[in-house]
């Protein structure tokens, strides 16, 4: 029997339609979200996101304003940029579009911005919040991943999940997430021997390692298993893939994310969930 599909292009409109209803109230209030976007220009992957940002940041009544930066800015530079922006009471969310240039270190900048105002929820403050058990300005496709889980009122309490990668944005913090939801949790990534045994003892699977089209094969998923595949890898055709072989493998798993249309849509929508967040936060300060 074929897996179900967890549609996150349908998630996402219903997600949307709330936090558009969210941003009406607050503008009653007189309270209006404002993010500020920092993109170093060079990257044209960059620029598709943030121009999806900015066409959702409308529709939902979010002020979306791009701060565009040359190749040759030097770290005081941007710096300085950052910390305008922090000391900008208009501006209630911030966030850094990546990668940088290689002459700029993403963490430090990433952690320089203030993290009541850090959407992309990555700041080490809102880490150790999330880690404690918050749930507000937490990581993005992270937390998208576990949005379609709940949505879709897929059990994580008492289950076992194992979460393929480790990076800082999406594989830890997908395992803290699902800790804080009751779950047993294993972290895999490129020093775990046997990754496959792993991923065949688990309920929930979620795949987060990028760059390795068709790393999980049907033979890894245990029958009926729910496979949520963060990754979006680009092939030379123009095609998008993810981690996940989705064919074979929805033929064995009882859920599946699809790529793309699975957790992308999600993402762009919990990124809009966070500016709400800090936008409600920041006006009572």
């Amino acid at each position: 029997m074929a897996a179900i599909i967890l549609d996150g292009r349908e998630l996402a409109k219903r997600l949307q339609t709330r936090l558009a209803g969210e941003v009406s109230e607050l503008k009653a209030k007189g309270i209006v979200p404002r993010i500020a976007s920092i993109q170093v220009t060079g990257d044209d992957a960059s620029s598709f996101y943030t121009r999806n940002q900015a066409k959702l940041a409308e529709k939902l009544g979010i002020a979306y304003n791009l701060i565009e930066l040359p190749n040759s800015i030097t770290s005081d530079q941007l710096a300085q940029t950052i910390t305008s922006l922090n000391n900008d009471r208009s501006v209630t969310g911030i966030m850094l579009q990546v990668p940088l240039p290689k002459h700029l270190d993403e963490n430090r900048f990433q952690h320089q911005i203030a993290p009541q105002k850090d959407i992309e929820g990555v700041h080490p403050e809102n880490i150790g919040a999330m880690a404690g058990g918050g749930d507000e300005l937490v990581p993005c496709t992270a937390r998208a991943a576990i949005e379609l889980l709940l949505s879709s009122n897929i059990p994580i309490k008492g289950k076992h999940a194992v979460v393929l990668g480790r990076s800082r944005i999406v594989g830890k913090p997908a395992a803290l997430m699902l800790l804080n939801r009751d779950a047993t949790v294993t972290v895999c990534h490129s020093r775990t021997p046997d990754i496959g045994r792993h991923c065949r003892e688990a309920d929930i699977l979620i795949a987060a390692v990028g760059g390795k089209p068709n790393l999980v094969t049907a033979d890894m998923v245990k029958p009926g298993a729910t496979v949520i595949d963060v990754a979006t890898i680009a092939q030379p055709d123009g095609s998008i893939t993810g981690d996940v072989d989705f064919k074979a493998v929805s033929e064995v798993a009882g859920a599946i994310t699809p790529v793309p249309g699975g957790v992308g849509p999600v993402t762009v929508t919990i990124l809009m969930r966070n500016a709400i967040i800090a936008g409600r936060e920041n006006s009572s300060r």
